[in-house]
Parts: C-alpha cells; structure tokens; sequence
C-alpha cells in the first residue's frame, strides 16, 4: 500500500512541476524573509560540509522512494542550501526519536525533520529562521456562499477535532459558531463532503492534500484564512542545530534567505503543494 501511495504522490510530483509556471500567478507563495534586506555571506569558516539528518516517513517533506532514495520538500531544500553555499552536502534518515542524539553526539550537523520551534525545542536547539509555518483554514463546500468571519459563520456548524488548537481558537475568536468536535479528520471530512456541517477548521497542510485528492471528490475549497497566530500555531518550522552552533546557523539563514530572493523557495513550494496552504 505504501509503495502504491508513493508511486501515486511521484505520479503527482511530476504533474505539479510542469504547472510550476502557471501558478505562479495562482498560488500565493509565503516568505519569511525580507526580499529588501541586504544579504551579505557570513564567515563560512570550517564549513565545508554539512550533514542533514531526516526521517523517511512524512510526505511530501520527507519520504523514502521505491529505490530507497530520499525524496520530498525538506530533502530538496538541503540540497539547494548546499549548493548555493558550495558545501558538500549529505542527507541521512533516522528514526525521529533518534534524530536529536545524531545532534548531541556530533553524527550530524543540522536537522532538518519538520520540527517545530518552541519554547520546548528551543531548550534542545538552536533554529535558524522558520522556512514554513502551519496556518489554520476554513474548509467549506465549493459552492457555498459562506463568509469566514466570525460574524459570517455565526450559527454555522463548524466541525473541529476536539482538544486541539484549532478548538480553542474558534472557542475564543468565533464564540458564536455551532462548534462540532470530531475525534478524527477523515469523519469530519465525510461530515462536511456529505453536507451535515458547513465548514471545517484544521490544519491547512493537510487539508490541502486532502482538497487535491481523490476523497474529496473536488467537493471543497480553502474559505478566508490563513490563521497563523503563533500563541495557538507555533512559531513555524526551522532548521535545528546543536546550541551555540552560531556559525552554522548563520550560514543556513542565509542560504535560505537567498534561496527565498532567487524564487527558489516559490519553485519548490509550488513542486511539493501545488495546492497552496496560504
């Protein structure tokens, strides 16, 4: 089955990367850095390789193919780091558990998983600036006429899965919405495709994989949005390195800063979520 799903999302990589073009001018594409900022390449120093560590099992960010290889956004983005930087680069997976030891223990350099910046990470790493962050959508069906404020969905059912986030933020900001909590994304998914709520409020990765696929039956689209406050959202994703590794961390932020200038961030995006989550 894995394999099947795999062959399935390339199938899709390769479909998504011949539109690139086109939607450019469709998707908004996020930045976290400043394109007028000046960027001036740090002390690189002793830097002449960098070992990446991953996992192997979080498509589209990082994913084992048929052959063994490793695939997917966060995997593609290390290259290009080490490319603009003219490192030799090396990409390595472990098991998630494992990936901080690899760190601790000098086996790796930076890891580059997915990982959320907070304040419980932050007493383990160092991060570099966040490279993607995780908003909040509404979902409602294609043709409705719903407006995403609270004053729009007042009375609406809005289905939310149950101690989350995502629950305590339509608590406090959409007080007046008919709030339907779910234990699990795919019954709140059938509830909305079948009509029996009027929108849904998640996490907005991974329901757009969900809007591009085949369970959708192209039945929904994203409403208003993007949520990205951080005090219920997180602080976004970045590249985590050993403590006190300022060198490094300097010469990755700068890299992705560049990579962000150069549109080679928006190409990679645009290759990975063709359905942008913005």
């Amino acid at each position: 089955m894995r394999l099947v799903q795999l062959c399935i999302f390339a199938l899709a990589l390769v479909a998504a990367t011949t539109a690139i073009a086109a939607q450019r001018s469709a998707v908004f594409v996020p930045s976290f850095f400043d394109p007028h900022r000046p960027l001036t390449k740090p002390d690189m120093g002793d830097i002449h390789s960098i070992r990446f560590v991953t996992e192997d099992d979080y498509p589209p960010f990082h994913f084992a193919l048929p052959d063994g290889s490793l695939a997917g956004f966060d995997v593609d983005l290390a290259r290009a780091i080490c490319e603009e930087l003219k490192v030799a680069c090396t990409i390595q997976a472990r098991r998630f558990d494992l990936l901080a030891g690899a760190l601790d223990s000098n086996q790796a350099d930076a890891l580059l998983a997915a990982l959320r910046i907070n304040a419980e990470s932050r007493k383990k790493f160092d991060f570099t600036a966040p490279y993607y962050a995780t908003p909040a959508r509404f979902v409602t069906g294609a043709k409705s006429k719903l407006v995403a404020t609270p004053e729009g969905l007042a009375g609406k059912r809005v289905g939310v899965i149950g101690k989350t986030a995502h629950e305590a933020y339509l608590k406090t900001f959409f007080p007046k919405t008919e709030r339907k909590v779910f234990d699990d994304r795919m019954a709140m998914r059938a509830a909305l495709r079948k009509g029996e709520i009027d929108a849904m409020f998640d996490d907005a990765i991974s329901s757009s994989f969900w809007l591009g696929g085949t369970d959708s039956h192209q039945c929904c689209v994203f409403r208003g949005g993007p949520y990205t406050e951080s005090r219920y959202f997180g602080e976004g994703v970045g590249i985590a390195v050993k403590k006190g590794n300022r060198q490094l961390r300097a010469a990755l932020d700068y890299a992705l800063a560049l990579l962000s200038k150069k549109g080679t961030y928006t190409d990679l995006y645009l290759k990975y979520f063709p359905i942008g989550f913005y």
